[in-house]
C-alpha cells in the first residue's frame, strides 16, 4: 500500500490516555492531521483548543475534533482510548464488561465514517476488545488489532538497559501474551546487542541471574498499578507508545512490535488476540513466522490464551 499522504489519525476519547496520544502524536509529526472526538463537547472542545494552541511548536500537524462522530471521516488509523479507567487495585480484565458496552456502540458508528481505516484499540483490556470488536465489524484480523504488550516492552527494555548500562535501544527483549497479569518476557530470544541476556557482563555490572530476571519481569507486569497509585491514570507511556504505532502504520515502516492480533494457529493459538511481535504497516499488523518459544514459555502463552479467553467467552454471554 505504501505510505500514506496527506495522512489523518482519529484517537477516540478525550480522557488521559486519548489527550497523551493526541499531544504524543502532535509532537512527533505522527500524521498531518490529528482529530480528537469524544460525546463530552465541552471537555473535547477544550482539549482541542489547548493542543492547537501549541501547533506553531509542532511542525506541519494540524489538529481538529468535537463531539461530532464525523471528526473521524477519512482516517487512515483510528486509534480508541475511549472508556472507563483502571481504579487502582483493579485488573485490566475486570473493566471488561463496561467497556465492551462502550466500544459496542462505538465501532459501528465509527465504521459509517471511516470504513478503510486501520483501528488500534487502546482501551482496556485491550486483547479482549480486539477480539469483539474484531468480529463485530467483520474486517480482517490484521486492521482491528490492539496495543498490546509494546508499552510492556518498553518497560522490560528500560528496566534492562538501566541494569545493563547501555541505551534501551540496544536491547532487544519482548514481553508477550496478554497485556496484563499473564504477560511474560521472551527470555530464550532476550539480548543484548547480540549477547543473550544472561551472558552480559561488563566492568562493574556483573551477569544477570534468572532471579533477577523474574523480578524485573514482576516489576513490568505491576508497572502499571505502581502508576496509577500513585497519580490515577497511566498516559504519558502508552501516549508515546501508540505515536509509535500510527506511524508504522502510516509510513508502512514493517516494523517489528509486539501489538495484539486475533491469532490463527500461533504456537497453537486461534480465535484469542495476544501480543507476539508482528509486522505493522500500512496494511495492519501480521504476527511474524519463525518464532520459537522455549517450553516454560509456550506453557505461559497457553495459559494468558486461555485468561482471554475467558473473559471474551462471558461477555458473549
Amino acid at each position: 500500500m505504501g505510505v500514506i499522504e496527506n495522512s489523518k489519525l482519529t484517537v477516540v476519547g478525550a480522557g488521559s490516555v486519548g489527550t497523551s496520544v493526541a499531544y504524543a502524536a502532535l509532537i512527533r509529526g505522527s500524521a498531518r492531521h490529528v482529530a480528537l472526538y469524544d460525546i463530552a463537547e465541552q471537555k473535547v472542545d477544550a482539549e482541542v483548543l489547548d493542543l492547537a494552541h501549541g501547533t506553531q511548536f509542532t511542525g506541519s500537524s494540524e489538529i481538529t475534533g468535537g463531539s461530532d462522530i464525523a471528526v473521524a471521516a477519512g482516517s487512515h488509523v483510528v486509534v480508541v482510548t475511549a472508556g472507563a479507567k483502571q481504579d487502582p487495585g483493579q485488573s485490566r480484565l475486570d473493566l471488561a464488561a463496561t467497556n465492551a458496552r462502550i466500544l459496542g456502540s462505538l465501532m459501528p458508528e465509527l465504521l459509517q465514517v471511516a470504513p478503510d481505516a486501520v483501528y488500534v484499540i487502546v482501551t482496556n483490556p485491550c486483547d479482549v476488545l480486539t477480539v469483539l470488536a474484531q468480529q463485530a465489524s467483520g474486517l480482517p484480523a490484521k486492521r482491528v488489532f490492539a496495543s498490546g504488550t509494546v508499552l510492556d516492552t518498553s518497560r522490560l527494555r528500560w528496566k534492562l538497559a538501566h541494569r545493563a548500562g547501555v541505551a534501551p535501544s540496544s536491547v532487544h527483549a519482548y514481553i508477550v501474551g496478554e497485556h496484563g497479569d499473564s504477560a511474560f518476557p521472551l527470555w530464550s530470544r532476550a539480548t543484548i546487542g547480540t549477547v543473550p541476556i544472561l551472558d552480559w557482563e561488563v566492568d562493574g555490572r556483573p551477569r544477570m541471574t534468572v532471579a533477577e530476571l523474574d523480578t524485573i519481569a514482576e516489576d513490568v507486569r505491576n508497572a502499571a498499578y505502581a502508576v496509577i497509585k500513585g497519580k490515577g491514570a497511566t498516559n504519558y507511556a502508552i501516549g508515546l507508545s501508540s505515536a509509535r504505532i500510527v506511524e508504522a502504520i502510516l509510513r508502512d515502516e514493517r516494523a517489528v512490535l509486539p501489538v495484539s492480533t486475533v491469532l490463527d494457529g500461533v504456537h497453537g493459538v486461534s480465535g484469542v488476540a495476544l501480543s507476539v511481535p508482528s509486522i505493522v504497516s500500512s496494511e495492519g499488523a501480521v504476527p511474524i513466522g519463525g518464532l520459537d518459544f522455549a517450553p516454560a514459555e509456550r506453557e505461559a502463552f497457553e495459559r494468558s490464551a486461555a485468561a482471554v479467553r475467558r473473559v471474551a467467552d462471558d461477555l458473549r454471554g
